[in-house]
């Protein structure tokens, strides 16, 4: 039995919403501002729950996507657009759940001050 692309993208589509709404849960303002410390974050082997090899490939959808090379050239219908709507949404299902498990990484660990000191230690 073969699903349908579309039946594929509005699953996509409805995980990333369910994940942003989820009690306790980030929200899509947080999980966008953590996204710079967590790409330098693992870039210096510091946060190990995305991993550089999955990076990579977040990278190379993103220059694919803006790539005027297509593995299915635009002038087709339909299949000219879905190739780099189903990129988009692995990207962006990947990135909102990636930056949901960062921010809570962040939050536990101590945060380091830098140029403050910190309250008590006088």
């Amino acid at each position: 039995m073969r699903v349908s692309r579309r039946v594929v993208a509005a699953g996509q589509a409805w995980r990333i919403y369910s994940e942003t709404t989820r009690p306790g849960a980030p929200g899509l303002g947080a999980r966008l501002r953590a996204l710079p410390g967590m790409i330098r974050d693992v870039l210096r082997g510091e946060y190990r729950g995305l991993g550089r090899g999955r990076l990579a490939l977040l990278a190379a959808g993103l220059v694919y996507l803006v790539s005027p090379l297509d593995a299915v050239p635009e002038f087709i219908p339909f299949l000219g657009v879905a190739d780099d709507l189903g990129v988009a949404l692995w990207m962006l299902g990947t990135l909102v759940s990636a930056t949901g498990d960062y921010v809570h990484w962040r939050r536990g660990r101590p945060r380091v001050l830098t140029g403050e000191v910190a309250a008590g230690a006088r």
